[in-house]
């Protein structure tokens, strides 16, 4: 009997947004910027809330860990896209592809889980503002966010097990900016329904989940706002929010076009667009907004640097 002839995958080759010759440097020296940008900033956030005892509250001690999250998040994409840039193009092998969707797959996790537990935080703050310290313990906080990381982790192990149980031949390039679950399902060889129930699932238990943790907190935010008799009341009320809903709008909006959908046919570029918004934009504009909107971060902000100016002279 013949013997099927297919050549084994071994190794995959990034080409995203490298049709483009002329636009090869200036993405380069964007994205290049991006990350240094979203770095300082998230670096910058970290070290704010540990110097500040004005920020030595649950909110920021959640927020400290969603600026780690970006940072590791960040990390483990943009470098290989830059490599994929600079290079018009590049290799990677199975085992690097695995890890690179496994970090993925993990900070992800943990960002949703992380927003919704900060989603919970504020509902706690604004509903609850008696029973707050009583709930919001630092035991609670360390729970809360040893969750998310554990909950991240299992995410990610079984998505990347299930995928990399695959057979990958014939073409291997992935026209896309990292290894990503749906352009490996296109390069499969043998039955990925397995591979596409895992996407379904991961879909039914972060997302959501985490959706609905977020939705049903904010209703009770809003309701509560809106028994407060004073405008002045209800503007400061909501201020305290709006910096966490403005990042789970632009977080969440761009996963659930991504995953959320049919994941057949070829990698568009618009899928490729929103990839960048999420895995690039989100983490750097994150420290802005969370800077911008909140009076707190911002006198901390200016308190930091005018200790870094040098003392002037008698």
């Amino acid at each position: 009997m013949a013997e099927r002839n297919y050549t084994v995958v071994t190794e995959f080759f990034l080409t995203a947004f490298t049709e483009h010759l002329q636009w090869r440097v200036p993405l380069f020296l964007i994205f290049l910027s991006f990350y240094l940008a979203t770095m300082l900033g998230n670096t910058g956030m970290i070290l704010l809330i540990r110097g500040d005892r004005r920020l030595h509250t649950p909110m920021y001690f959640f927020l400290s860990h969603l600026s780690l999250v970006d940072v590791c998040y960040s990390s483990a994409i943009i470098p290989q896209m830059l490599a994929v840039l600079w290079e018009h193009g590049t290799t990677i092998s199975q085992a690097r592809c695995a890890a690179q969707f496994f970090l993925f797959t993990f900070f992800a996790s943990t960002d949703c889980y992380l927003l919704a537990i900060m989603a919970y935080d504020r509902y706690t703050a604004v509903c609850q503002p008696l029973l707050y310290v009583t709930i919001i313990t630092e035991k609670a906080r360390w729970g809360l966010v040893t969750g998310a990381y554990v909950a991240g982790f299992f995410s990610a192990f079984v998505r990347t097990v299930t995928a990399f149980t695959l057979s990958f031949c014939g073409n291997n390039e992935i026209n896309f900016i990292f290894c990503d679950l749906p352009p490996l399902l296109k390069l499969s060889c043998g039955d990925s329904y397995t591979q596409e129930v895992v996407i379904i699932v991961f879909a039914l238990f972060v997302m959501p989940a985490c959706v609905l943790v977020i939705l049903v907190s904010y209703l009770f935010i809003i309701v509560a706002i809106l028994q407060i008799h004073s405008a002045g009341g209800r503007a400061k009320t909501f201020s305290t929010c709006a910096s966490h809903l403005t990042a789970v709008t632009l977080f969440f909006g761009t996963l659930i076009f991504m995953y959320l959908r049919d994941n057949t046919g070829q990698s568009s570029e618009g899928d490729r667009v929103v990839s960048v918004l999420y895995t690039v934009v989100t983490p750097m504009l994150n420290p802005l907004i969370y800077s911008l909107r909140n009076k707190e971060v911002k006198e901390a902000t200016r308190k930091a640097l005018s200790k870094s100016k040098p003392a002037g002279r008698p």
